[in-house]
């Protein structure tokens, strides 16, 4: 018989196409034991949807972060974890700079208003945005796609500024970032983009004190996870016009319940978790979580084990 695998159907007929026919797929509300876990959309897997199962050889994420997991739980019972990191960095970054683009000269504002029956004459005082080209840039998280997200900031000849747990002394002399304490970033930058992971010390890592030591004319951007913003702080800070704009790839809860006042503010951009999602992209992360999932369903090595 083939394994049984649990994932949160349906996935992408790539991931279908790759594994097969060499494992069942099961949907999430199965209650039976299966041999393995395939989270694709960020589904929990707590440590009681693991004892469900005791003979569980593997969790595959389909994806880098891998906070819905519990890695406590998995390393505990022995069971690997892997993800997909490395291969989608460039494509986050894009998404990054794309939302940076458009919050900065009011894109989005401009499209709606450019289709209205508004847009009868040009007014060249109308609709300024805020220039990015040698403007200030403060990325939180000089990681992988921190830095690819310096790395395009240099064709803009933008000052980068960043902030980590630790100084990363290679990205500073190869992209010419500079190291600077959280807040002297927040009260500099002109581009406030969030890129770190999501962690018990990352969860709210924006709030009110730190929204309230941005620049007026600061625009924040979001590309890690929305729980790494208060969502309420940002909110009133937007409403009351402390920070200029924010553009939001994550948001915290993912999607917004549709009556969310986020949701009514012409000054915020959300996109609905775009970040990797390129067809390119997309498909060497199908590769490596189906390799992930068929290596540690025969006991293998994972290409990338998390626990």
């Amino acid at each position: 018989m083939r394994p049984k695998v649990l994932a949160d159907l349906p996935v992408s007929p790539v991931v279908v196409e790759l594994l097969g026919g060499k494992v069942e797929l099961v949907p999430w509300e199965y209650r039976g034991p299966v041999d393995a876990i395939y989270t694709y959309g960020h589904p929990i897997v707590d440590a009681a949807l693991m004892d469900r199962s005791p003979g569980l050889k593997v969790i595959s994420n389909f994806g880098v972060g891998v906070d819905h997991i519990d890695l406590n739980a998995a390393n505990a019972r022995g069971i690997p974890v892997g993800n997909t990191p490395g291969l989608l960095d460039g494509a986050t970054a894009d998404m990054a700079f794309a939302l940076l683009l458009a919050a900065g000269r009011r894109l989005v504002e401009g499209d709606r208003y450019a289709r209205s029956p508004h847009f009868t004459r040009y007014d060249p005082s109308f609709m300024l945005g805020r220039e990015v080209h040698s403007s200030t840039l403060g990325i939180f998280g000089m990681g992988r796609i921190g830095r690819q997200v310096a790395l395009r900031a240099a064709g803009f000849g933008m000052k980068v500024l960043y902030h980590n747990r630790n100084r990363n002394d290679e990205a500073e002399v190869a992209l010419k970032a500079t190291y600077v304490t959280k807040d002297e970033l927040l009260a500099t930058a002109d581009y406030i983009v969030l890129t770190m992971p999501l962690t018990p010390e990352t969860r709210g890592y924006i709030g009110r004190a730190e929204l309230a030591k941005m620049k007026p004319t600061a625009i924040l951007i979001n590309v890690a996870r929305g729980a790494v913003v208060d969502t309420d702080a940002l909110t009133e800070a937007l409403q009351t016009r402390r920070i200029l704009a924010a553009a939001l790839d994550v948001t915290d809860p993912e999607p917004l319940p549709r009556d969310h006042p986020l949701l009514q503010l012409e000054n915020v951009i959300i996109t609905p978790h775009l970040g990797s999602a390129t067809e390119e992209t997309r498909r060497r992360m199908a590769v490596v979580s189906v390799q992930n999932l068929l290596a540690g369903l025969e006991g293998g090595e994972l290409l990338h084990r998390v626990v």
